[in-house]
């Protein structure tokens, strides 16, 4: 039997940043936007509003991704009452700030891995199945799973975090093995450097936060509208040239693989491949 409804681009982990201007973006190409995130519905009412004011359709839920069972009746729920849902973003992020080994208890350790891997993996579970039954008819389905660079490089301080992305990749690298021949697109996306995102980098840094980006420079931190222009590509990439993992940084940034900050370069936390002035 067709499903008529429009196709859903399901967000876990909706804020201001990159889950936002994901949604906006994939509901301005024809999808229903359904925003999940853990608390401030306020914020969240805002995003759902500036999609439908932009012509878009759009919903929105508060999700304890931690919950058991949370995860997996969101999936549940809007296959039943909202559409087929054709691409999902898992934009969850595990950072609990730089905590040495002895100030990183077992329940925070755990959180890390429950929020950046076990959370993919129950996406993963509660999804597939009905995207693997669509494929059958050429409608092929997409996870986008957004990382960080943790995942490719463990620092001091990153224990839980390092340990949950590691995990992360591994886990979308396996998923990515088992269903690409059944038609969904698994793409763990390295966000290797700042984000411009008021409700996550924004409240990290306070009243730092406009002083930070000053000296980053001319787009010297990633633009969350620009970012959602790829995500958009890479899920409707076509079957015979799909990517699996890509990494994307501001142009003033070095790789994670050169991250190692000189005295003679201005780096600001990173490496700086950019001139000076």
């Amino acid at each position: 039997m067709t499903d008529n409804r429009k196709p859903v681009f399901l967000v876990i982990g909706a804020g201001a940043g990159i889950g936002g201007h994901a949604a906006l973006r994939f509901a301005a190409g024809g999808y229903h936007a359904v925003l999940a995130r853990r608390s401030d519905g306020a914020g969240l009412a805002r995003l759902v509003g500036q999609i439908e004011a932009a012509g878009g359709s759009a919903s929105g839920t508060l999700l304890n991704a931690a919950e058991d069972g949370a995860i997996e009746e969101l999936v549940s729920r809007t296959e039943r009452d909202v559409g087929p849902i054709r691409c999902a973003l898992y934009n969850l992020g595990a950072q609990i700030g730089n905590r040495s080994l002895d100030q990183t208890p077992h329940r925070i350790f755990e959180l890390g891995w429950r929020l950046a891997t076990f959370g993919v993996f129950r996406l993963a579970h509660a999804l597939f199945p009905a995207m693997v039954e669509r494929a059958k008819t050429g409608a092929h389905g997409t996870l986008l799973v957004t990382s960080a660079t943790a995942a490719m490089r463990g620092n001091s301080g990153q224990h839980s975090h390092a340990a949950a992305m590691g995990g992360r990749r591994m886990l979308c690298q396996t998923l990515n093995a088992e269903f690409a021949p059944q038609g969904v697109h698994v793409v763990h996306v390295v966000v290797d450097g700042a984000v411009d995102a008021p409700d996550t980098l924004g409240k990290l840094l306070g009243d730092r936060y406009e002083t930070f980006k000053a000296n980053k420079g001319p787009d010297g931190i990633i633009d969350p509208a620009a970012l959602a222009e790829t995500y958009w590509h890479l899920a409707h990439q076509p079957r015979n040239c799909w990517s699996h993992e890509i990494d994307v940084r501001p142009w003033t940034d070095v790789a994670w693989w050169n991250d190692n900050p000189d005295p003679q370069i201005d780096a600001r936390g990173k490496g700086f491949a950019g001139p000076k002035n």
